[in-house]
């Protein structure tokens, strides 16, 4: 059996509210946001850092749900600021029969981490 890896869930441009060095490590993501990505806790998450280009896995733990909490923890503090924006992605092993009905979550955000629309789809780069 062929598995490809494909994007499961997203959260595109969150801003991060906290840099917690001294914590044990991971990324504290306000739990509706998780649910809303299909993004469990303690899964491995991709983050790429819009403001700086950098890129780290870890994995996501849950904030409180409303909380708009987007805390990186841990080493990976030294690797972003505060405010700086982020996409958050979570990938899935997918066998590749299935691959045609697959349909990621798509959470995009406001500046305060409030979602303002999801989607299914990446829109197309404009021409």
């Amino acid at each position: 059996m062929i598995l490809l890896t494909l994007l499961k869930g997203k959260l595109h441009r969150a801003r991060v509210t906290a840099v917690e060095l001294e914590y044990e490590g991971s990324c504290a993501i306000d739990s509706d946001l998780l649910a809303a990505a299909g993004i469990h806790p303690y899964e491995q998450v991709h983050i790429y850092d819009v403001n700086n280009g950098d890129r780290f896995s870890t994995y996501a733990i849950s904030a409180p749900a409303g909380s708009g909490i987007i805390s990186v923890n841990g080493a990976a503090a030294r690797r972003v600021a505060l405010g700086d924006i982020l996409i958050i992605a979570a990938y899935a092993q997918v066998a590749e029969e299935k691959v045609a009905g697959f349909q990621p979550q798509l959470v995009y955000v406001d500046e305060r981490n409030r979602i303002t629309r999801r989607s299914q789809q990446i829109d197309p780069a404009p021409a």
